[in-house]
């Protein structure tokens, strides 16, 4: 064999294993992301919401921002590292959402109505609610007018499987 064939050849095999590296991770980000990040939350009436799980940092920043909507029985569960007097803001949303402020033993301490989107900053916070909270659901605007629901009701979470 020549040597430029032999170089040839080689950047070939080179390139294939870095292709077959980035399938592979593509692959594995893709998988991570299934429905193992959605807990149906129940709450005292029954009523069963299903969340995205927003636990690390930039989920708990951006939350449901740049969504054009936000279906009827979902919404987004945030998991804050410690409980705490927390605060949220609407950067970047383009619908209201009602926010449900949920403490350690998955207690209502606290909800928030029809809160407005803010579509650029700046932005207002919303929060802290009176007592500490480790949770925060964001649902459809009108959600917590519709199921009735007030601070003390008990809330369960299931991780759908």
């Amino acid at each position: 064999m020549m040597p430029t064939e032999v170089s040839n050849k080689r950047n070939r095999v080179i390139t294939l294993v870095l292709l077959a590296i980035l399938l592979m991770s593509a692959s594995l980000f893709l998988m991570n992301k299934k429905d193992a990040d959605i807990i149906i939350v129940t709450f005292p009436n029954g009523k069963q919401l299903e969340t995205e799980v927003a636990d690390t940092p930039e989920r708990l920043l951006f939350g449901l921002a740049f969504r054009d909507e936000l279906l009827p029985d979902a919404g987004m569960l945030y998991i804050f590292e410690s409980t705490g007097l927390h605060r949220v803001r609407t950067t970047g949303y383009k619908f209201p959402v009602d926010m449900i402020w949920v403490d350690e033993g998955r207690h209502i301490v606290h909800v928030s109505e029809n809160v407005p989107p803010c579509p650029r900053e700046p932005c207002p916070l919303y929060g802290p609610p009176p007592e500490p909270i480790r949770y925060m659901i964001q649902a459809a605007a009108g959600f917590v007018k519709q199921e009735g629901l007030q601070s003390g009701g008990e809330l369960k979470f299931t991780l759908r499987m």
